[in-house]
């Protein structure tokens, strides 16, 4: 062996740590953003429905407010100042945005009569929600978009004085 020989050193040994260190904080980053989106999701899909719940509860309770007139609003904005009274009546405290869309527009579901019977989100994404809704939205049960929850004020059979009554509540 020489006088100038030195045994070997492991070079690149740090180099590989880092690497591999940077490799796994990468991936727990990316898990912590996909439970991060799947989380805020499920969020706008809560409130979605909280909105679309008080948009047809404002319908029906307009509907029944003036007796023997099945008259549903023209515009959302009927909800939050009745024009048919004199005095100011409100169904609805204020006009939701759609927390999937982010904007103020929902879809309106027509009545026959041309009013607004119920509403719905604009958005086509596939929600994570797909089965167990409370029984007023059943029908959302399996839905491919979000369009598909459709918020329609439901009424049992007019009583006799030709007025529909809202159904009763369902016991939880």
């Amino acid at each position: 062996m020489s006088a100038h020989a030195t045994p070997s050193k492991p070079y690149g040994f740090t180099y590989l740590a880092i690497i591999f260190f940077v490799a796994i904080l990468s991936g727990g980053l990316a898990l912590l953003g996909e439970v991060w989106h799947t989380t805020v999701q499920r969020e706008k899909e809560a409130e979605l429905l909280f909105a679309g719940q008080q948009y047809r509860k404002a319908i029906e309770r307009y509907v029944m407010s003036v007796p023997n007139r099945n008259q549903y609003p023209r515009t959302l904005d009927d909800l939050l100042k009745d024009p048919r009274k004199q005095a100011t009546e409100r169904y609805l405290r204020k006009r939701y945005i759609d927390p999937i869309t982010g904007k103020a527009e929902w879809g309106i579901i027509k009545s026959p009569d041309g009013g607004v019977m119920g509403v719905h989100s604009l958005s086509e994404e596939k929600p994570f929600k797909s089965a167990n809704f409370r029984p007023t939205d059943k029908g959302f049960d399996n839905s491919e978009k979000y369009s598909d929850w459709k918020f329609v004020a439901t009424f049992t059979s007019p009583n006799p004085a030709g007025k529909p009554t809202p159904k009763p509540p369902v016991s939880r």
